[in-house]
């Protein structure tokens, strides 16, 4: 385990829904979670919660990253990972996250989804989305679509991997994915209106098997300047993940 920075540079693949300049949370909470995962999570252990906090606009180029452990012990494990702007040197994103023993247990309430990817319809991104991270998905909508309002469900399936010549681990491939959750469900017309999320906390049930993830959205918000987008992230066998995200809702012009 170690606490030295590993730096990177984004391409245009991680870019946002809302600027070419700035990046979709997906690839960077992707990012932080190999970080703890093959520098700070101890052998047999695997990680059941991960919150990250957005502390502010993280760039499309380069960024350095550094995990350290927080608490170690034979029942759980805490262990963070910070995410820094190499050339403001400002910290943008932070991950925590709990690890418990890998072993195996019950299975309770395991409910497989009852759509494939086979299902779902592929639809083109509607103006004013930026393509960067979107084109780097498979997308496979089963309910809703991007841009019109309401609840979502779709498949996904991320086509490029995080690091070139690296495979996706299982928990790393929920992150790049998950954090769509808001747009996915999206209640706003991105023109009129930004809702990014400010955090991402995913509750972890079980790594996911194969390629293809199924996210099912719904978003709240009741006239303030806040919401919240719940999900449910499930793989052909079942329910593998659940996340919440806060969002930030303010007008276009500000």
């Amino acid at each position: 385990m170690r606490d030295e920075a590993d730096v990177f540079l984004a391409t245009w693949h991680t870019g946002g829904p809302w600027t070419e300049t700035h990046q979709h949370g997906g690839p960077p909470s992707a990012l932080l979670t190999r970080e703890i995962e093959t520098t700070a999570l101890p052998e047999g252990f695997a990680i059941s919660r991960l919150t990250i906090d957005i502390l502010g606009p993280i760039p499309v180029g380069q960024v350095e990253v550094a995990a350290s452990v927080l608490r170690s012990g034979r029942a759980a494990h805490l262990a963070e990972a910070v995410l820094t702007d190499v050339d403001s040197g400002r910290a943008v994103a932070q991950a925590r996250a709990w690890a418990v023993p890998d072993a195996p247990g019950p299975a309770v309430n395991d409910m497989a989804p009852t759509s494939t990817p086979d299902d779902g319809a592929a639809y083109p991104p509607p103006p004013g989305w930026v393509r960067g991270y979107i084109d780097s998905i498979d997308w496979r909508w089963v309910r809703g679509q991007v841009g019109v309002p309401g609840p979502g469900t779709v498949w996904m399936r991320p086509h490029l991997p995080l690091l070139e010549d690296e495979p996706l681990s299982p928990l790393q491939r929920v992150l790049t994915c998950v954090d769509s959750g808001s747009g996915i469900s999206a209640e706003l017309d991105i023109r009129e209106w930004d809702f990014r999320n400010t955090d991402l906390t995913v509750h972890v049930v079980r790594p996911p098997e194969g390629e293809w993830l199924c996210v099912d959205a719904v978003t709240t918000a009741a006239g303030a300047g806040m919401g919240v987008c719940r999900a449910t992230v499930s793989d052909a066998r079942g329910i593998v993940a659940f996340s919440a995200q806060s969002l930030l809702i303010r007008p276009r012009t500000l």
